[in-house]
């Protein structure tokens, strides 16, 4: 059965809703009290009330598109900061409430994701599950499959409210317990989601209508690594004269302190962009839809195509990996456009020599930056 037309709204971004600590909490356990479904995919699975016996109680709410959104407060560990979230989806008249216990988390282009599972790398090391996959062919022999990162990226509206759920915290607690409380555990070799993840996705592209550029790539480069040869399709650009939707600010230790962020939407307003402006660096982030659809993760279940290069963090990794048969280096930046190390984390490197030459950015800086 094809899926509905997903309808689309182009809306301001959402501020958490104001209210105390407290009389969140309350408001959560009366849901679950009035017989609302805590499902959990996680080793918690048997027991989903533990999290809340846990400590993990919402102390925040966002609503957006319909979804209501309850996060504990901010969690780390060694290696990200997240949030337990628990979504609750819009429900018909009469139907049961369903909630879902995920993690949301903080990336390093400083986009919120939502977790789709979790793995422990051979080495003991964590692995956080990166949404849907695509399978890529590097010649009659060899081929792999690798994560669209960002269908795990949560709503551009919401990101300035998830933002705002840490101010006011002098310490964040560390927590290496809860995320395979939460996630579903992977084996090692395996990256792709599992149904629940996909399902959505699979549906709402079935109907051509709800497909950005009929789901073909909206920007190329018309030179494999010439970052000069990047062209958009006429209407997918970045609308920098009458787009500009929003202006924020937040800080980032590893940005150099002050971080500006710009939403702006493309010129047929089907899609919309969040560029990054920080110390010594522009980046991009990958656009989104304006569809108002969410899953139960959260994220929107349309994506928009674009090539990969366009959309590199300020710090990408690279570094010398003795695990590669042969050692080597491991890099996500283009051949030639490595910049300096990262002062503050080793097995990154700067990617302006790369940014900086996009026709997109240094447009950016010049029509916004500049003004």
């Amino acid at each position: 059965m094809k899926a509905p037309i997903i309808p689309r709204e182009i809306v301001p971004s959402v501020e958490r809703v104001s209210a105390s600590p407290a009389r969140i909490a309350r408001e959560f356990r009366a849901l679950v009290d009035e017989g609302a479904r805590l499902d959990v995919v996680g080793r918690a699975r048997r027991d989903p009330m533990s999290l809340l016996r846990a400590g993990y109680t919402p102390k925040h709410r966002i609503d957006l598109f319909g979804t209501r959104f309850y996060l504990s407060n901010v969690r780390q560990n060694p290696e990200l900061r997240f949030y337990v979230a628990y979504v609750v989806p819009p429900v018909a008249k009469g139907r049961r409430v369903k909630v879902h216990a995920r993690i949301f988390y903080k990336d390093l282009s400083l986009i919120w994701r939502s977790a789709s599972h979790m793995s422990y790398d051979h080495d003991g090391s964590l692995w956080i599950g990166k949404g849907d996959v695509r399978r890529k062919v590097l010649d009659r022999h060899t081929e792999y499959v690798e994560s669209i990162e960002s269908t795990t990226d949560l709503p551009f509206e919401m990101q300035h409210a998830l933002e705002s759920c840490m101010q006011g915290l002098r310490r964040v607690p560390g927590d290496g317990k809860i995320l395979e409380q939460v996630l579903r555990r992977a084996p090692a070799d395996r990256i792709e989601p599992y149904d629940d993840f996909v399902a959505p996705r699979r549906r709402a592209a079935s109907n051509p209508r709800n497909r950005i550029h009929g789901g073909r790539s909206i920007a190329t480069f018309v030179r494999p690594g010439d970052p000069s040869s990047l062209e958009f399709v006429p209407g997918y650009e970045p609308d920098f004269a009458r787009g500009i939707l929003e202006r924020t600010t937040s800080q980032s230790k590893l940005y150099g302190g002050r971080l500006r962020r710009f939403r702006i939407l493309s010129r047929n307003r089907e899609v919309q962009y969040l560029f990054l402006a920080g110390r010594w660096q522009v980046w991009i982030v990958p656009p989104q839809a304006t569809t108002t659809e969410l899953s139960t993760y959260g994220v929107r279940t349309i994506d928009v195509v674009a090539a990969d290069d366009v959309f590199l963090a300020g710090w990408e990794y690279h570094y010398f990996d003795p695990d590669l048969d042969p050692p080597g280096w491991y890099s996500q930046i283009p051949e030639g456009f490595v910049g300096r190390p990262c002062p503050v984390d080793p097995h990154k490197a700067d990617a302006s020599p790369w940014l900086d030459r996009l026709p997109v950015v240094r447009e950016f800086r010049r029509k916004v930056l500049a003004r």
